[in-house]
């Protein structure tokens, strides 16, 4: 899709004089983004799996169906959610208010999902969940381009997504006594969430913008800004393709994660609960590897594409060595191996994201909610296209989780081979 747009832009739109932000700027973000995502992924890692089963026991691809819609909802969502946030006025700034806000309806989503009676209810809330929490992490993330310099953005990057990888895994620890109550296996990481995003909202400063210009917009021209021609920001275009095969690919991966390790060792899905509760210190262990490390030598070293490819690289071994495996012990070291490359890839990536990023100054949440296609298309799509992929080859009962998880695998190997075709950063 492409407007009038003709110039070609090597380099983006960048702020170049930025200051270097405190250490409270970047450890409230880091547990802010741990916050957010201990209150939304948890679900999806596990309680959504075991509300499905209770609704609708021997049908998991509901599952599909379920994140495939929330996904969908805050595709169509995100870039009107940035557009506001850009041209909104207020003595809290622009970002905080869509914070507040957001935990507000992410709260309501967990009660919801929580307590829904009918798979449509779960849906529901599962929506809410995704446009709650959702609108507060990318308003987190615009915050990072509205702030952070150049020289910063892998450190800050590595810790955020070292943060954002950990947290599903201490909400499964969290929620392991509480898999038999619905309202707590919900509401524990949701109140983890509200606490330590209320602590940046409250404890961070963010200038007043009342003082800035307004800029008005028609409805037309909103729906435009959806839009924009990938001739003139090639760089962070790539960069768009890049993550949009990595999360693919990652969705594959881990929206059956507990069904898979249930079919594949033949076990309860409680079961699966407590193996995946117990791989999460190794899984922190692993992911603080990939994360902390890929993103700081990044700074070091100036160089983001070599690292991003490694992640894929990783990823994709581990992927292959899951889909291969047959026994519990090449299962976890598959897991592992993945969570490296998960860490490596999504941290520096991000660093990558806010190199390339167009209109820094004005048009940050617009193209952050951009981005947000390359994530919130493939959450959408791929559970829609997974239950298919599963019924190839097999009989009965069967899944095919060995091929899903084939497909994973070459997908975030294109994406960290797409990376290379950037030019302005190195």
């Amino acid at each position: 899709m492409t407007t009038n747009e003709t110039t070609t832009v090597d380099e983006p739109d960048a702020v170049t004089d930025l200051p270097k932000v405190n250490a409270r700027y970047i450890w409230f973000m880091v547990l802010a983004q741990f916050g957010v995502f201990m209150a939304f992924i948890t679900p999806l890692a596990i309680s959504l799996s075991i509300r499905v089963n209770e609704l609708a026991p021997g049908h998991e691809e509901t599952l599909g169906y379920i994140t495939g819609a929330g996904a969908l909802f805050v595709m169509l969502t995100s870039p009107f959610m940035g557009i506001w946030s850009d041209r909104t006025r207020t003595a809290l700034g622009r970002r905080r208010p869509f914070m507040i806000g957001g935990m507000a309806v992410g709260v309501v989503s967990l009660v919801v999902m929580a307590l829904a009676p009918t798979l449509f209810v779960l849906g529901l809330g599962w929506v809410l969940a995704q446009w709650g929490w959702g609108t507060v992490l990318s308003n987190l993330q615009i915050s990072t381009a509205d702030r952070l310099p150049e020289a910063q953005r892998g450190k800050v990057a590595g810790l955020t997504g070292f943060a954002t990888q950990v947290a599903p895994v201490f909400g499964v620890i969290l929620t392991f006594g509480v898999t038999g109550n619905a309202l707590l296996l919900f509401l524990i990481p949701g109140i983890v969430g509200v606490v330590l995003v209320t602590l940046f909202v409250t404890l961070v400063h963010e200038d007043d913008s009342r003082g800035m210009v307004k800029d008005t917009i028609t409805l037309g021209g909103v729906l435009r800004k959806y839009l924009y021609n990938p001739k003139l920001y090639p760089d962070f275009s790539w960069n768009w393709l890049g993550r949009f095969l990595f999360y693919f690919g990652l969705t594959l991966n881990t929206t059956f994660t507990a069904f898979f390790f249930s079919a594949r060792l033949d076990i309860s899905l409680a079961e699966v609960a407590g193996i995946i509760a117990a791989l999460g210190g190794a899984g922190v262990l692993a992911v603080t590897v990939g994360a902390l490390g890929g993103g700081f030598l990044s700074d070091r070293f100036r160089r983001r594409k070599v690292f991003v490819l490694a992640g894929g690289v990783i990823m994709a071994a581990g992927m292959l060595l899951m889909a291969l495996s047959a026994d519990v012990t090449a299962l976890i070291a598959g897991s592992l191996i993945v969570s490296v490359g998960i860490g490596l890839f999504s941290a520096v990536d991000q660093a990558l994201l806010l190199d390339v990023l167009p209109e820094k100054a004005t048009d940050a949440g617009r193209f952050m909610g951009i981005t947000g296609f390359a994530t919130s298309i493939p959450q959408s799509v791929a559970p829609l296209v997974a239950p298919a992929v599963l019924l190839i080859g097999v009989t009965g009962g069967e899944k095919n989780y060995s091929l899903l998880y084939l497909i994973a695998a070459a997908l975030v190997l294109a994406g960290g081979l797409v990376i290379l075709r950037i030019r302005s950063v190195r």
